[in-house]
């Protein structure tokens, strides 16, 4: 598959490394270095990042379901700084990009901003998820891809690809090399959210499912050596 442009969506889990919360430093830092070697191949790369290393969901059955996601968005928000910083420090350029307003500390997102930013070869973070509840990170990484014309979406996760099963439950759960994003809706994987996975398949958006943990796993996933599981939409 080739890819000039892609939209690499980082778990917020992974970033925390073995603390499982907050950042990990060197986790972070051997991200960025990876990126910066993408960026240097002449690949325009984005990110999306999710906000589980700082909130996930409600943290009670009595808590607004509104006011819970608006934390989730700001939890991004942070993921994206301290990752950004750490770009900075590799030697990339980069710019967060919002749908609401976050004061001097990211820019409002526009399409043909985002566009030419990329083809500068300087990273865009999409921070904030689609700016409103009840919408996942995921469904913001597919309509940022869709959006911005991306080849494809790299899905770095704190797990190696999509199993059949729980591979935590089930010690005989099986990987998927290649999938049909038909067969993610209608098994159910859950390896991404409903309205995630049918955007994707109404605008042919493929996705790379792979472990971030793994060692270089974001350039394998660009220049070959991939071993996480393809999901196709054709």
């Amino acid at each position: 598959m080739e890819m000039k442009r892609i939209l690499l969506k980082l778990s917020g889990e992974a970033l925390a490394g073995d603390k499982k919360t907050g950042f990990d430093e060197e986790t972070v830092l051997a991200v960025a270095k990876q990126i910066k070697q993408v960026v240097d191949k002449g690949i325009q790369v984005s990110i999306v990042i999710g906000g589980g290393n700082f909130w996930r969901g409600r943290t009670s059955e009595h808590m607004d379901r509104v006011k819970a996601d608006q934390i989730g968005m700001l939890a991004t928000v942070m993921n994206c700084i301290y990752t950004a910083d750490a770009l900075t420090r590799v030697g990339v350029k980069s710019h967060i990009m919002t749908p609401f307003a976050c004061g001097n500390m990211t820019e409002s997102f526009v399409k043909d901003k985002a566009v030419e930013y990329l083809e500068a070869g300087e990273v865009c973070f999409f921070a904030g998820g689609t700016g409103h509840p009840y919408f996942s990170t995921d469904t913001a990484t597919v309509l940022m891809a869709v959006e911005t014309s991306c080849d494809a979406i790299l899905m770095a996760k704190a797990i190696d690809g999509v199993y059949d099963s729980d591979p935590k439950l089930n010690p005989d759960a099986k990987k998927y090399d290649t999938l049909e994003i038909n067969e993610i809706i209608d098994k159910k994987l859950g390896v991404i959210d409903l309205a995630a996975a049918v955007l994707a398949m109404e605008n042919k958006m493929p996705m790379m499912l792979f472990g971030l943990n793994e060692e270089n796993s974001i350039i394998k996933a660009v220049t070959g050596g991939f071993t996480g599981t393809l999901v196709k939409c054709d």
